[in-house]
């Protein structure tokens, strides 16, 4: 390829206090002793590997996630930055971002995060009503989140997301309005905005809680999408509203189809080859067998090659969430191929009133496109 895709890191942090039972993530709950200092130094060897792959390719974004890394010490995460910085060619202003979980770490320690190379933070609010936040099994309450904010603002952050979920169990739209409200209220310069919905392998899609209909919770989406444009949101991806200039950037090259290293246990990666070869990787899930393979000398990591034909698929798959679109200059620069590999599944969006302005350089999804995005999507699938 004559250029590669942009490159981030991840990097995960794979426990919590406690595993919400609508949780899918590859999370587990903390028993003991949390071992931060054996389990960054595993990080540190794997980073060492994977940067080999990167070369000298800029780095334009990290994201701490998991999990919960606000469990480990403003130390230790400073000791990876600080390798990942040695390792990598990491911009110099790359967007660090730490998700925070309000029940989980000190707030004192806000300031150290700071300090350690953090610049924007994600803070797990969910919900701002305390028996909403008990239904989910968070173990914060709604004081706690404004707490964690406001200790996050004097600590110097001024890039702070908060995610908030909606049609929760028993929730009411004036409850869920309420929720988006409160965190308009604090104004954030990004909000998450989330459909509850159940997912295998949870305990919610084994015990289902009593969620609101579908009409009710359209009713909800479209409520809330209006108080979050009417206090200065824009919407620029299905669940991600932003004031001006704060979209996510990390999250933004997930969505272009860029590349992106991922470390620690259970981490999925995505790296592109001079060749135009699209390559996958995912490491060990469980801490303990990624930490076992490390000691043993083996690395983690399983390795398969994305086939040509379900590289379509994969880009739009993403690049549809945003609302602008893509244009075709961004597809054939991210995935190698030509823009006529995709001319049947355009013309048939079109057709369908999934798309605006059919047969023009920008695939944006129509309002129909927008509501009915697995519809459009689905287009997409190698036949």
């Amino acid at each position: 390829m004559d250029r590669l895709p942009p490159l981030s890191l991840y990097l995960h942090f794979p426990w919590c206090v406690a595993k919400c039972p609508y949780c899918d993530f590859n999370s587990h709950s903390l028993s003991g002793e949390l071992p931060a200092e054996t389990y960054v130094d595993a990080l540190l060897i794997d980073l060492e590997s994977a940067a080999a792959e990167a070369g000298d390719r800029p780095v334009i974004s990290v994201f701490l996630g998991g999990g919960t890394p606000s469990l480990f010490p403003a130390g230790q995460l400073e000791r990876l930055l600080s390798a990942a910085d040695d390792h990598l060619n990491l911009a110099g202003d790359a967007e660090v971002t730490l998700e925070a979980n309000p029940g989980a770490v000190g707030h004192a320690a806000f300031a150290g995060y700071k300090a350690a190379g953090i610049n924007r933070l994600s803070i797990g609010a969910q919900s701002f009503a305390d028996d909403k936040l008990a239904k989910l099994g968070r173990i914060h309450s709604s004081r706690d989140v404004l707490d964690a904010y406001r200790e996050a603002r004097a600590a110097g952050f001024d890039n702070i997301n908060l995610d908030v979920m909606y049609a929760l169990p028993e929730q009411t739209l004036a409850e869920a309005c309420d929720d988006i409200s409160a965190a308009c209220d604090l104004q954030p310069e990004h909000i998450s905005h989330y459909h509850l919905t159940l997912e295998p392998h949870t305990v919610f899609h084994a015990r289902p809680p009593a969620l609101p209909d579908q009409d009710l919770a359209w009713e909800m989406h479209v409520a809330c999408a209006d108080k979050l444009a009417a206090s200065g949101y824009i919407n620029y991806e299905v669940s991600a509203w932003s004031q001006a200039g704060h979209e996510c950037r990390h999250n933004l090259n997930y969505w272009r189809f860029g590349d992106y290293l991922g470390l620690g246990a259970g981490a999925h990666a995505k790296l592109t080859c001079a060749d135009g070869t699209i390559w996958r990787e995912v490491r060990a899930a469980h801490p303990r067998a990624y930490l076992g393979q490390q000691q043993d000398g083996e690395l983690p990591v399983a390795r398969t090659q994305v086939c040509e034909t379900d590289v379509p698929f994969e880009f739009v798959l993403n690049a549809l969430r945003l609302k602008e679109g893509f244009s075709l200059q961004l597809f054939e620069r991210h995935t190698g191929l030509p823009a006529a590999s995709i001319a049947a599944p355009l013309r048939a969006a079109g057709e369908k009133d999934l798309i605006r302005a059919p047969g023009t350089n920008q695939v944006v999804p129509s309002d129909r496109g927008w509501r009915f995005l697995d519809d459009l999507q689905t287009l997409f699938l190698p036949q």
